[in-house]
C-alpha cells in the first residue's frame, strides 16, 4: 500500500514526538523470532512512552532492493517486486498482528514515498561533491548484502573465505561504482562519539564502533552494475544505488523529509533507532555520515541488541535456527512471546532461546505469578462481597508497605524502559506481583472470612481493597508489554467502565493509591495465562 501510514501522524503544533524505529527487514523469507524481538522491543517503548504522555510515532518496514531479495525471487520463479508484494503482504505484515504489536507507521522501499526521495538525496550529494566513479574489488556477502573487509572473514574447512555472520563463503566483487566519500568524516564521527556519548549504546557497542571508526575509514561504494533490482541511479542509468545506502534513508523518508517540512520537524532527528548488533555499522558510522554530508541532524541514540542463539548460534532460517513467531504464540499466546525475550534477556546482550526456558518462565512468573494473583483476588471479592470492591476500613502497617512497593515499582519500572533495561523492569514489577501475592498469603483473608464480627469484615474489605488496587497498578505496569492480558485484567477489575481504558492510564497515576473506586464490579474470568501441559510444547 502506498503511503502505509493509515493512523494520524503528529501535529505540527505540539513539538517533538519520541520517534522509535526498528530496521527494515528483508523480505528474502518469512520473517522468524530474531525479527520479532526487535519489534516488540520497539513497541514495548512506543506503549510505554505514549502512557507517559507523550505523543509518540512508530515505525517498522521492509526493505525489498538489493542482490539477496533478487535472488530469492529468481529461487521461486518469480520477479522481485511480485515476490516482495505476496511475502509483505502474506508474512510481514501479519505477523505485527500474531505479536501484537501497532506500528504507527509501515514503509516499503518501493514505495515511491521512498524512491524519490531517496533519489533526491543522492543526487544532491552527488551535485555537492561527495560522489565520485570509481572501481571496487573485494569480497561481499550478499546475505548481509555487505562489502567486507578482508581481515573480517573466517576460513572454512576447504580453505574458503567465509562470512563471520553467516559462516557462507563471500563473492568477490570487481564493478566500477559510484564511491561516496566516507574517509572524510573519520574525525567528524568520532569527535560526535565523544561528543555524545548516548549516540552508540549500549557501551560494548559504542566501545567496538570507535574502535573500528579509529583504524580509518574507506570510501564506501555506493551503486551496483551488475543488476537491476535496486533505485535506479539519476545520474547514470546504468546504475543502481547499493541496498544498504538507499534503505538507511527509510527513517527520514517516511518521516516527511523533502515532502512535509512540519511533519519532518516533529519527528527528525529520531529518538531511537533499534537494530540488531549485526548491523550497527551501517547505522553508527555510515548513516550519521550521509546525514552529515546532507547537513541533517543525527538520531540521538542507536541501540544494538544482542543475537537470540539457539543451539548457540544467531537465530537464522539460512542455519536452519529459524522459528516462526507462531509457533510460540500458537502455544503461550503473544503476550508470553513479549514477556519472555524482555524479561530472561539482557537488551543489548546475547540470549539463548530454548523452549524448555520459555515454558518455565511462563509457568512460574505467569500462570503461577500473575495469572493466580488476579484469579484469587477475582474469586474472593466474589465470593465475600458478591463481585463488588469494598471500601478499605483502617490500613495498617502491611497495606502501606504495599502502597509503598507499587509507588517504588513504578519509579523503578520507568527509569528502566527508558533507558531499554527491559529486564530491569519487568524484575521490579515481578517482584511486586510476589509481594502482593505474599501479602494475601500472610494475611489469609479465607480465614478472616469465617469471622462474621465487623471488625473481621472491615478487614477482610481492607486486605481484599488493597490487594485489587495492587493489581490495577500492576496491570498498568504491564500493559506496554502483554497489551492483551492486561486489557482483560483491566476489565476482570472493573476499571475500564470506572476508569477508562487501559492505554489511557498514565503512567504517574499507576504509582498513586486510592485510584481503583470501591464499587468496582470485579468478575473472574477465564485464565489470563492458562496451564500448558507438558505434550503441548515438546
Amino acid at each position: 500500500m502506498e503511503d502505509a501510514a493509515a493512523k494520524q501522524r503528529p501535529n505540527a503544533g505540539e513539538g517533538k514526538a519520541f520517534y522509535v524505529t526498528t530496521p527494515i527487514y528483508y523480505v528474502n523469507d518469512a520473517p522468524h523470532i530474531g525479527h520479532a524481538y526487535t519489534t516488540v522491543a520497539a513497541d514495548v517503548l512506543a506503549r510505554w512512552h505514549r502512557q507517559r504522555g507523550e505523543s509518540v510515532w512508530f515505525l517498522t518496514g521492509t526493505d525489498e532492493h538489493g542482490q539477496k531479495v533478487m535472488r530469492s525471487a529468481e529461487a521461486k520463479g518469480m520477479r522481485p517486486r511480485e515476490w516482495a508484494d505476496r511475502l509483505v503482504e502474506s508474512a510481514w505484515k501479519p505477523v505485527l498482528d500474531t505479536i501484537e504489536a501497532s506500528p504507527d507507521d509501515f514503509i516499503r522501499t518501493t514505495e515511491s514515498r521512498h524512491t524519490e526521495r531517496v533519489r533526491e538525496f543522492w543526487q544532491h550529494l552527488y551535485d555537492a561533491g561527495q560522489v565520485y566513479p570509481g572501481t571496487y574489488e573485494g569480497p561481499y556477502c550478499v546475505s548481509c548484502e555487505e562489502f567486507k573487509i578482508p581481515s573480517e572473514l573466517v576460513e572454512g574447512e576447504d580453505g574458503a573465505r567465509l562470512c563471520p555472520v553467516h559462516g557462507r563463503p563471500v563473492e568477490m566483487l570487481s564493478e566500477t561504482n559510484y564511491f561516496f566519500r566516507l574517509s572524510e568524516y573519520t574525525e567528524k564521527l568520532l569527535d560526535h562519539y565523544e561528543k555524545h556519548p548516548e549516540f552508540i549504546q549500549p557501551e560494548s557497542a559504542r566501545n567496538e564502533v570507535i574502535a573500528f571508526v579509529k583504524q580509518g575509514l574507506q570510501d564506501l561504494s555506493i551503486t551496483r552494475s551488475t543488476f537491476d533490482w535496486g533505485i535506479p541511479v539519476p545520474w547514470d542509468d546504468d546504475h543502481v544505488l547499493y541496498v544498504w545506502i538507499d534503505a538507511l534513508l527509510n527513517y527520514v523518508t517516511a518521516a516527511g523529509y523533502r515532502t512535509d517540512p512540519l511533519l519532518f520537524k516533529r519527528l527528525w532527528p529520531a529518538d531511537v533507532h533499534l537494530v540488531g548488533k549485526d548491523i550497527l555499522r551501517f547505522h553508527a558510522v555510515i548513516w550519521p555520515a550521509m546525514l552529515m554530508a546532507a547537513g541533517l541532524p543525527l538520531p540521538k541514540t542507536v541501540f544494538a541488541h544482542g543475537w537470540l542463539l539457539v543451539g548457540g548460534e544467531k537465530m537464522s532460517k539460512t542455519k536452519l535456527t529459524g522459528i516462526a513467531p507462531s509457533q510460540i504464540v500458537d502455544t503461550f499466546g503473544a503476550d508470553a512471546l513479549r514477556y519472555y525475550f524482555l524479561r530472561a534477556i539482557q537488551f543489548g546482550s546475547d540470549g539463548s532461546f530454548s523452549w524448555e526456558h520459555l515454558s518455565a518462565v511462563y509457568s512460574s512468573e505467569l500462570a503461577n505469578g500473575l495469572g493466580n494473583l488476579a484469579a484469587r483476588v477475582t474469586a474472593m471479592v466474589g465470593r465475600y462481597f458478591g463481585g463488588v470492591l469494598p471500601a478499605a476500613a483502617s490500613v495498617g502497617p502491611a497495606e502501606q508497605a504495599i502502597a509503598d512497593k507499587l509507588a517504588e515499582t513504578v519509579r523503578v519500572a520507568d527509569d528502566a524502559v527508558v533507558g531499554l533495561r527491559f529486564h530491569e523492569a519487568l524484575a521490579a514489577i515481578d517482584e511486586l506481583v510476589d509481594a502482593v501475592n505474599g501479602y494475601l498469603t500472610e494475611q489469609e483473608p479465607w480465614k478472616v472470612a469465617k469471622d462474621d464480627s465487623p471488625q473481621a469484615q472491615e478487614r477482610l474489605a481492607t486486605i481484599l481493597y488493597t490487594a485489587a488496587e495492587a493489581l490495577r497498578g500492576i496491570a498498568v505496569l504491564h500493559h506496554p508489554f502483554m497489551p492483551k492480558a492486561t486489557t482483560t485484567l483491566w476489565k476482570q477489575l472493573g476499571a475500564e467502565s470506572d476508569l477508562g481504558p487501559i492505554e489511557a492510564q498514565p503512567l504517574t497515576n499507576a504509582g498513586r493509591w486510592g485510584i481503583l473506586p470501591p464499587g468496582s464490579v470485579l468478575t473472574k474470568g477465564e485464565p489470563l495465562f492458562p496451564r500448558i501441559e507438558e505434550s503441548e510444547t515438546s
